[in-house]
């Protein structure tokens, strides 16, 4: 279309970048029709929840104070239970991250003497010290919880038989991180999460298996706990967010372990009684509700940024034809400079703090300096077009995100237009 062509043109994109979109479009067209039937199917479920719990204007009514009787509240997290079908789940603003809603998952479900085991490699950074493999202050290790892992084999599969050998009286519990965090390692499918949770509670019946679902929610139409997860644990700044929820997380699991982490997000004896909702209600039930669109707009950003990248000669994990099982695109770019170029282009198709230039820092939680691009309207919303990743080598970036097709596509446009203005490419 010649008049976008001009637009884009205005806003810093050549006709070479867009036309070598364009191609790349062409080849993906019925990868993207699969990924909107899986959305229509993840739409009508949640739906389904939606009226079968009669939600109703009521619903979004704020409360203060303790929260006592928050009808709003209460049938929100049975909506979550219901879509993950699961026992209970906690669904709460007041739950900071990702990392903050894992941390309660598993300092709820785990006492000292208890060993968690992972059995997916090291677990992504901010959680290292949580658990005390990076030692922190109020870390599980501290508590007296040992931990273990086992790698993947270099194929990136499972290692069946050193899992059957670190499976002990002693373990507890079992956490599987379903995305790649900060690593160039495939994700999980949903089937393969259950195949391993199968195996492990063949070995230990008792063993609770916690999954970190963080990116991944609606990107199948089934998820870990339909498989047998006694826990799944997410951000609502990802995916159930919707781009709406401005803070928040959620456990789906168990009535026990999710009653467990109630006490321990308030108090023993308090559990879920107790939290107001501060008026986001209205936000956390439409973000909830508009979730399978918005995961199946980046799902297609991410393809797109692939199948764009990697005829250009960069290692693109998933590859460009590989099944897709979170929203998250890892690039290798190589260098520094192709790290920070790729990320002032994320960063001038925000809508907001466009015109900011994105350098590498120091981030807590994170032993590398990290480079982030997200002009975000929610502070650090993954759900909303970004990018970021350690500058450390292979010097990946980690592509996520666009709560519209349109704009992720624009997105990746303009990453591919800084990387040529650097002189890192050349169409």
């Amino acid at each position: 279309m010649e008049q976008l062509l001009e637009l884009y043109q205005t806003m810093g994109i050549s006709p070479a970048v867009y036309e070598h979109g364009e191609k790349t479009l062409e080849k993906i067209k019925d990868r993207f029709a699969a990924i909107d039937q899986v959305a229509e199917y993840n739409q009508a479920k949640v739906l389904h929840a939606f009226q079968k719990n009669r939600v109703s204007a009521t619903c979004f009514a704020a409360s203060t104070g303790y929260g006592y009787n928050d009808e709003g509240r209460d049938k929100l997290e049975q909506v979550y239970a219901d879509v993950f079908h699961t026992e209970a789940a906690l669904v709460r603003p007041h739950i900071t991250c990702g990392t903050h809603a894992l941390t309660i998952a598993l300092s709820a479900n785990l006492l000292p003497g208890d060993e968690l085991l992972s059995p997916v490699g090291l677990p992504y950074d901010t959680l290292q010290e949580v658990i005390g493999i990076r030692p922190s202050p109020c870390s599980l290790a501290e508590y007296g919880v040992s931990y273990n892992q086992v790698d993947l084999l270099p194929d990136g599969t499972f290692d069946y038989e050193g899992i059957r050998k670190a499976i002990n009286p002693k373990t507890k519990m079992i956490t599987i991180q379903r995305s790649k965090g900060y690593a160039t390692r495939p994700t999980f499918s949903v089937t393969q999460i259950g195949e391993l949770i199968a195996f492990c509670k063949s070995i230990k019946p008792d063993v609770i298996v916690m999954v970190d679902n963080c990116y991944g929610e609606f990107v199948e139409t089934i998820e870990p706990s339909d498989l047998g997860a006694d826990m799944i644990v997410g951000s609502l700044i990802k995916n159930p967010g919707g781009g709406l929820a401005s803070s928040g997380g959620y456990i789906a699991g168990t009535r026990t372990c999710v009653d467990r982490c109630a006490y321990r997000l308030s108090a023993p004896g308090l559990g879920q009684e107790v939290g107001a909702n501060f008026g986001l209600m209205t936000s956390l039930y439409q973000g909830f509700f508009l979730s399978p669109t918005v995961t199946a707009s980046a799902l297609k950003g991410a393809i797109f940024a692939a199948n764009l990248y990697e005829p250009l000669g960069f290692k693109c994990v998933p590859n460009a034809t590989e099944s897709r099982h979170d929203i998250i695109q890892a690039v290798e770019l190589g260098s520094e400079k192709g790290m920070i170029s790729f990320c002032k282009g994320i960063q001038a198709a925000a809508p907001v703090d466009s015109y900011a230039d994105p350098i590498p820092g120091d981030m807590p939680g994170y032993d590398s300096q990290v480079i982030m691009a997200a002009g975000a309207f929610v502070q650090g919303s993954t759900m909303e077009l970004s990018a970021d990743g350690p500058i450390r080598e292979p010097y990946a970036v980690y592509f996520q995100g666009g709560l519209t097709w349109s704009h992720a596509k624009l997105g990746i446009l303009m990453s591919l237009q800084k990387m040529v203005d650097a002189g890192l490419i050349t169409l």
